[in-house]
């Protein structure tokens, strides 16, 4: 029996509608409107790169222009909206999923003692209770606080000292809470200090099957349709086995559903999905046509070969590529127009003279570049620049590259 299809159009509008991009970016962006929409992509991954401005104000800037950084801190450091915890990485996550994280301390500091065994400097879990007892009787604290007569290593993130690599496993386990960070530093505090009694996973057992369900559910409602492998991906806490599993239950029980969603290549690939979203998909708006900036970052573009299969665009980062290998730039900026990622930009705020510097343009082979595009960047780049508080936007000189 043929599978309810998802033809690639479809599949691109339902997937940026679970990400926020598919309405006319606008709207309140701060207090209960930014958090809601935090709430909606499910996480913001914290990056401290700078190059415009940091990775989280862009993810919501894109969204949101009226969007000012102060609105992210205010939610985070003074309301106590949002907790910081990994995902795949740093993210910032809305409180009420955090007895659901329970799960994810357990797993870290198992995985943690494991991984860090053979390549963290010896000593840090001696240190466990006398960082504890500091912040007790101190308060919140970052990593320059402790371990003052520890010997300093060369302050990469493979040489911690022994107090900072104590901090972090403390964190990550669920002992200690970031209350907020300074210049991108972490600030930690005990976690019965911070997060609210009722919230707390002290307070409660560890369901794990009710939270294996929960990150299932709650991924698969951002993420549209979704292979099992992509379930566990999306907060990275499920295994892929247990991720197999639920998938299995929830077609069982009628909770999901199989479709065949056609890629961008023409491929045909099977994944789950809800009831009804295929019409719900069909019945979708277009998106505008306006351009915008995502960040490297950006939850649509956080999955690299998922974005890549829906649509064709291919992109990794090249901040660890030495410069003489990088195919592109540092850190280059995906252009989306409509539900097309056309190209990439290499923008960097100079800061000194006030300027947003546009180095290169790069097309994708498909689109052609017109004086229209142009000054639909113009528009967006103009909308960037007032962002990130600089005064102009200088292009270089051979800016409208080749594509490659």
């Amino acid at each position: 029996m043929a599978l309810p299809q998802l033809d690639n159009k479809a599949a691109r509008a339902l997937f940026m509608d679970r990400h926020a991009l598919l309405e006319q970016p606008g709207g309140a962006a701060k207090g209960s409107d930014l958090l809601s929409l935090i709430h909606r992509l499910g996480f913001v991954q914290l990056d401290s790169i700078n190059t415009v401005a940091r990775a989280h104000d862009m993810i919501l800037y894109a969204r949101k222009p009226t969007y000012r950084a102060r609105n992210l801190k205010r939610l985070y450091e003074t309301d106590g909206a949002l907790f910081e915890h990994w995902t795949h990485d740093a993210a910032v996550i809305p409180m009420e999923f955090y007895p659901h994280w329970h799960l994810r301390f357990l797993r870290d500091a198992k995985d943690l003692k494991a991984r860090w065994k053979n390549w963290r400097r010896d000593g840090y879990e001696q240190r466990f209770e006398t960082v504890l007892r500091h912040i007790r009787d101190h308060g919140p604290v970052s990593s320059s606080d402790v371990g003052q007569e520890e010997k300093k290593g060369s302050g990469g993130w493979w040489d911690w000292h022994p107090s900072k690599t104590a901090l972090e496993f403390l964190w990550r386990s669920g002992a200690l809470a970031v209350v907020g960070r300074e210049g991108f530093q972490k600030r930690y505090d005990l976690t019965e200090r911070v997060i609210e009694t009722h919230l707390c996973p002290g307070n409660r057992d560890c369901d794990e099957t009710a939270t294996i369900d929960w990150l299932c559910n709650a991924a698969l409602d951002r993420l549209g349709f979704a292979t099992s492998g992509e379930l566990a991906a999306f907060w990275d806490t499920v295994s892929p086995a247990e991720a197999k599993i639920w998938c299995e239950q929830a077609l069982k029980t009628g909770a999901v559903e199989e479709v065949e969603i056609t890629c961008a290549d023409g491929r045909k690939r099977k994944v789950l999905a809800r009831q009804g979203v295929i019409e719900e998909a069909k019945a979708l708006p277009s998106p505008p046509g306006r351009i915008r900036l995502l960040s490297p970052f950006d939850p649509m573009l956080r999955d690299r070969n998922r974005a890549e299969r829906l649509f064709g665009f291919y992109y990794r980062i090249e901040v660890f590529v030495p410069a003489p290998k990088r195919t592109y730039g540092y850190y280059v900026f995906p252009i989306l127009e409509g539900d097309r990622l056309i190209g990439r930009i290499d923008a960097k705020a100079h800061r000194d003279c006030g300027a947003l510097r546009i180095k290169a343009v790069w097309p994708e082979r498909s689109v052609r570049w017109s004086d229209a595009r142009t000054k639909r960047l113009d528009a967006e780049l103009d909308r960037v620049r007032r962002f990130a508080g600089l005064d102009q936007v200088e292009f270089e000189n051979g800016w409208l590259k080749t594509a490659k």
